[in-house]
């Protein structure tokens, strides 16, 4: 079966979906607009000594070490920590770079606000933006790729894990790739011609069944869907599966034991293998993770390495995506679950605290270059005017996760999708985070 004729049975069994849901059947090359990702540093980072930071106030318990002996930076018009590798980032990337600080999650739980801050909302159930984002392409093999961490969907798309990029291959070229060759196992395919156009004359038969059944539930309409339209990505899929490199050339996991803890990351791998999602048009999305923030005893060594390492990732994803083409296209993230205490517990450690920070980044913008959002010595969050982004304490509001969401919303254009629509921030302001 040709490219042609498979595409043509494929959008036969998809329209056979009924008068309730009914998903598009599109090229995955017909999407040329912005790549998300978003990265959860997963565990509570310290933003004090990042994005948002405070000096030692006198009479107060101790905030931060680094200020003991150095002083608050600023990159362009971005203030900065003098911690970890956060020099070397913030002057290479200040022009590319939206801060909002003073972010309530209005929680100290784990549980609550790994739901708020990257849904929006502080109940189960709504998608993540990265959800919402790949839902306008179903029809790429992986349109939202997740690598841990929240990935709800809200059903409105589905996300795929690459924790084995080795299996991809197997995905990508089923019946394998070769002439049948006995010597040579390896490139053999394992059905003839006639055999796989039998196998998916039958699949797509089965598919167009399935779909009209009488009486089917919008959620299995959906299921089917989802599992045809990836099925029908073929040839996206195989770019992607092509591109990716031998095992010996992938990027690698790095570890680093201080003080009995071990850090562990994976998230230049990560970066690798979205880039080339991207780059292959077989994704438009992608949540990264890195975790152990949770710095509850040695918060310095743990917050620097991983900064670090966060730093180190971030830079690699645009220099990877400048040399893969996608660049001018990305829409990057950052953020984690909230901040740690304006003070260090009897281990030298920071606890939990609701106060947090994003980062928000993407080239050739008038919007960036700025930290917006404030914080009083202390790290209280304070109340902003929605329309100046000027402290207001009278007519402003705390910032809150939903905002943050709306916003990105509204500027990727995904507000007035059928999905936003599904899941709305109904009385919620709207803040001009990007003019």
């Amino acid at each position: 079966m040709n490219r042609r004729a498979f595409l043509k049975r494929s959008a036969v069994a998809l329209t056979g979906l009924g008068t309730g849901f009914r998903l598009p059947v599109v090229e995955a090359s017909d999407h040329d607009g912005k790549l998300l990702v978003f990265i959860q540093a997963a565990g509570a980072w310290d933003p004090t000594s990042f994005c948002d930071p405070k000096m030692n106030t006198p009479g107060e318990r101790v905030i931060n070490h680094w200020a003991e002996t150095d002083e608050t930076r600023l990159a362009g018009n971005v203030p900065y920590a003098p911690f970890a590798a956060n020099q070397a980032f913030f002057e290479k990337y200040y022009d590319r770079t939206l801060v909002i600080n003073g972010v309530d999650a209005q929680t100290n739980s784990h549980t609550v606000v790994v739901v708020h801050n990257w849904s929006g909302r502080n109940s189960e159930g709504y998608p993540g933006t990265t959800a919402l984002m790949a839902s306008q392409v179903p029809s790429q093999p992986l349109p939202y790729i997740n690598y841990g961490g929240y990935a709800e969907t809200g059903g409105l798309t589905r996300y795929t894990r690459l924790d084995n990029p080795d299996l991809l291959q197997s995905v990508a070229y089923p019946r394998g790739e070769g002439d049948g060759n006995d010597d040579d196992p390896e490139g053999m395919t394992f059905f003839n011609a006639d055999n796989w156009a039998s196998i998916e004359n039958y699949r797509l038969d089965a598919i167009g069944r399935l779909a009209s059944e009488a009486n089917l539930l919008p959620g299995d309409q959906q299921r089917i869907g989802h599992f045809q339209s990836a099925l029908a990505s073929g040839e996206a899929l195989k770019r992607f599966a092509d591109a990716i490199p031998p095992q010996d050339q992938l990027e690698q996991p790095v570890s680093v034991n201080l003080n009995g803890d071990t850090y562990w990351s994976q998230l230049r791998r990560q970066v690798q293998l979205t880039v080339l999602a991207f780059a292959t048009e077989a994704s438009t999305s992608a949540d990264l993770i890195l975790g152990g923030f949770d710095t509850h005893s040695d918060n310095d060594p743990g917050q620097n390495w991983l900064f670090g390492n966060l730093t180190d990732a971030v830079d690699y994803l645009w220099d990877y995506a400048e040399q893969n083409g996608v660049a001018d296209r990305l829409f990057v993230v950052i953020g984690s679950d909230f901040g740690r205490t304006n003070f260090y517990n009897s281990d030298d450690g920071k606890d939990h605290w609701p106060i947090g920070s994003f980062v928000i980044m993407e080239k050739n913008q008038t919007w960036t270059n700025r930290a917006v959002g404030e914080t009083d010595a202390l790290h209280f969050a304070q109340k902003i005017n929605p329309t100046t982004l000027a402290r207001d304490d009278n007519g402003g509001t705390i910032i809150y996760p939903k905002h943050v969401h709306k916003a990105i919303r509204s500027y990727l254009d995904l507000d007035s999708t059928t999905g936003a629509a599904r899941f709305p921030f109904n009385n919620t302001e709207d803040f001009a985070f990007f003019g």
